[in-house]
């Protein structure tokens, strides 16, 4: 198979591109719907390596061997010109044997600023004929971060952020978008997926919380293992799916301060009860590979580990598959942590603690002079090389790259399916939080004259915040234009739920630095009989995203203290993280959260004002009500306050949902021996509602260990019509309650078991059963 090669040139010192990156107007008319494998249709992930793979191993050179487990960012493959550079391709494949790319050429000044899948795949293609010929003549894998569908290939469907998927509470969302992201990166020529990511948002100024599947073990377990399923479904056999990357592995997502790779203090114990599930859950799953997570815990540089990255992942947790670096973090180890001498000294210290088979080295040939020169002088046993080249290289095989290492170009015409526009949107749907609705102002009646301000309602790229065409997001001079179509805003969903051009002014700009034409805005409100005002945050990613304080920008919180003071005000909230309302909590008549609901929002939120769709999101985290809550979490001790605005799994409908009192089938919980949880709920309506029932536990006295408030156990999601009851039963057994010690011991203690459904939202739904254990039995031993 011969691939279309890309604009390419060799190294030149001619430069005459003036830098500005292009549209990629490549067009094609994507499939309105297409057949693929579903959630049944799931393989084991890694295991025991071929016996070809090993004989092929032993027949590599060291320098070979080390290349392999070198990743080289896609920019240092790309001229002056914004083209693919044939001459760097041919030095880092022959010279290193490089054996992964990363990126997109859009990050990395090349020449179009979102590739079509078309372009795309003729760039990787260009790249992977290049290294069927040159060096060991071993195919390279290509990893991208499709961490929301592919939102770096155009056209792909971008879905709502992981924050947002979890507050669907139906983990059907977290396979679509796995699937969709697998299939059109794919497309594009890649064949790996930086995704899921999973570790808890549990301090909310964090610039990358709207990544992760929020604050609960249990629920952003369930969709981490569904997520996992999505990108990799049988991907043994399946080409149109990608190894997914468990990440960030551990306790990225509590930074001491709540700015980005800050220290984290998080005791062993609790790094097991809290933070590991997820993990634990993705490889369960068959998650092909794992990152490592930037930074250090408890002092411990995580890159560094061997306890972490040897005892817990591979020996624990029983991971089998290929661990790789997150970016520059070897090098990070002297250059940013000072925990080590030098580079030389952090890839040895790499090598022998941990068991890292690849490097996303990304910028430099540092970790291959330096690896070849430790092997060579008998430092690092060429033994330790085998080991990862044999999982790098299994990989490789099981993904079918030895056998179809080019793209397939027929993949292209399903990429921006309206199947997988739908998808996406629904996903938005379910996930969109409504938090206050003063006096039911919402739905909007047709009737209504609605005055629209704000500046995340006619935009798209703010819905779709960071990793969503470029690392950071559009820029200010892209703006929407770069989606081509690919998208929609919720002005454009308004015209189409009403039929009407909707009234718009701006108000305030993104950042809340100045108002705009704010005496015409007044003057507006007060003719019209609601004001709906869109508010969050600017595009960000990472650092990048880091912030001094949670609360809104003032001018953001005052546009709706004098609008407020003229007519009845509904503020949607565009934003990653659950920001500070100051007196917007008290001056809004509704509030709605739609997160990060990305680039085909915009429909769904106007559906949900309008009344077409009734919301039926929950919140993911707990939302803060003051700076110092920051922190707070559904599991932290019982003891401690829990007053946050509102509640973890909070969220309401436009229907009058009323639950039974919970019964059980046993009021003794015993080892062993599962109870069930039984509630019968009614819509008295007026509108068709999805409801989630969440099952939660409150240990009343613990020995010794303070109790969480709550933890959710188990969840599901029912439809019910109007007049419609159902009843729901959810399953809880002894085993959740085990806890682990400080001696890395998980046991349980006997006490009293609240049994509450929805606490925060239906109240005094609870029943207590007893819980009965030998404390002194361990389940599981760290």
């Amino acid at each position: 198979m011969n691939p279309v090669l890309a604009e390419t040139s060799s190294a030149s010192d001619i430069c005459t591109w003036d830098g500005i990156q292009r549209l990629d107007n490549t067009t094609w008319k994507p499939e309105p719907s297409y057949a693929f494998h579903g959630q049944g249709d799931i393989l084991p992930g890694p295991g025991p390596i071929d016996r070809d793979i090993y004989r092929m191993v032993q027949q590599l050179t060291i320098e070979d061997k080390v290349g392999q487990m070198m990743q080289i960012q896609v920019g240092l493959i790309i001229d002056c010109n914004g083209q693919l550079n044939k001459t760097a391709v041919e030095y880092w494949v022959e010279k290193w044997r490089v054996g992964s790319f990363l990126e997109t050429p859009g990050n990395h000044n090349g020449l179009y600023n979102w590739y079509s899948p078309q372009k795309f795949a003729e760039f990787t293609d260009a790249v992977q004929e290049i290294a069927l010929k040159k060096g060991p003549k071993i195919p390279v894998i290509w990893g991208l971060d499709s961490v929301r569908g592919a939102n770096y290939v155009k056209g792909g469907t971008i879905f709502p952020a992981g924050i947002a998927t979890a507050a669907t509470f139906n983990p059907k969302y977290a396979f679509d978008a796995g699937r969709i992201a697998a299939k059109d990166s794919r497309a594009a020529g890649t064949h790996w997926a930086f995704a899921p990511i999973m570790d808890l948002a549990v301090n909310k100024l964090w610039s990358r919380t709207y990544e992760n599947f929020g604050e609960d073990p249990y629920l952003s377990s369930q969709m981490a293992h569904s997520s996992i399923q999505g990108y990799q479904g049988n991907y043994k056999r399946d080409r149109t799916r990608v190894a997914a990357c468990l990440k960030h592995f551990i306790g990225y997502g509590y930074p001491f301060d709540g700015s980005d790779r800050a220290n984290r203090h998080i005791a062993t114990h609790e790094m097991l009860e809290y933070y590991v599930p997820p993990f634990k859950a993705a490889i369960d799953a068959g998650s092909a590979t794992a990152m490592e997570s930037y930074g250090v815990v408890n002092g411990e540089a995580v890159m560094l580990s061997h306890y972490y990255l040897q005892e817990l992942l591979r020996k624990q947790l029983k991971f089998e598959g290929m661990l790789v670096t997150d970016w520059g973090e070897i090098n990070s180890q002297a250059q940013m942590y000072f925990t080590a001498k030098d580079t030389k000294h952090a890839t040895q210290m790499a090598l022998q603690q941990t068991s890292v088979d690849m490097s996303m080295v990304a910028d430099d040939e540092s970790f291959g002079q330096i690896t070849i020169d430790l092997v060579k002088s008998g430092v690092i046993s060429e033994r330790r090389l085998d080991e990862s080249v044999a999982r790098i290289l299994q990989l490789k095989k099981d993904l079918g790259l030895f056998t179809h290492p080019f793209a397939d170009k027929s993949l292209a015409r399903l990429v921006g399916s309206p199947q997988d526009i739908e998808d996406a949107r629904n996903a938005a749907r379910e996930s969109i939080t409504l938090l206050k609705n003063h006096k039911n102002v919402l739905p909007l009646k047709s009737t209504d004259k609605v005055l629209f301000i704000g500046p995340t309602l006619n935009s798209t790229r703010y819905m779709g915040g960071g990793w969503n065409v470029h690392w950071q997001g559009p820029s200010d001079q892209e703006g929407d234009s770069v989606y081509q179509g690919f998208g929609d805003t919720v002005l454009t969903g308004i015209k189409t739920v009403t039929q009407k051009t909707p009234q718009f002014m701006p108000a305030v700009d993104i950042d809340g630095s100045k108002f705009i034409d704010i005496d015409s805005v007044i003057a507006a409100a007060k003719k019209a009989d609601k004001v709906v005002v869109g508010l969050g945050e600017h595009t960000y990613a990472e650092n990048f995203g880091n912030i001094g304080k949670l609360q809104l920008p003032d001018k953001h919180i005052e546009l709706v203290a004098r609008v407020a003071k003229e007519k009845p005000v509904i503020v949607v909230l565009v934003q990653g993280r659950p920001r500070g309302l100051g007196s917007i909590a008290d001056n809004a008549h509704a509030i709605i959260n739609t997160y990060l609901p990305g680039a085909y929002g915009g429909l769904p939120i106007a559906e949900i004002l309008y009344g077409k769709v009734n919301p039926s999101g929950r919140l993911p985290v707990t939302y803060p009500a003051t700076e110092a809550q920051a922190s707070s979490t559904i599991w932290q001790s019982s003891y401690v306050e829990y007053k946050p605005q509102w509640a973890f799994g909070f969220g309401l409908g436009y229907s009058n949902i009323t639950y039974s009192n919970v019964t059980v089938s046993c009021n003794q919980l015993k080892m062993g021996s599962p109870i069930t949880a039984t509630v019968t709920i009614t819509n008295h309506g007026p509108y068709p509602q999805k409801e989630p029932v969440q099952l939660y536990t409150h240990q009343q006295y613990r020995a010794g260990y303070a109790p969480d408030l709550y933890r959710l156990r188990a969840f599901t999601k029912v439809d019910l019509e109007v007049g419609q009851s159902k009843t729901v039963s959810l399953q809880l057994v002894a085993e959740d309650m085990a806890f682990w010690d400080r001696r890395l011991r998980k046991r349980i203690e006997p006490a009293p078991v609240t049994v509450a459904i929805n606490p925060y939202t239906q109240q005094n739904i609870d029943t207590v059963v007893q819980l009965h254990a030998d404390p002194g039995y361990v389940l599981e031993e760290a």
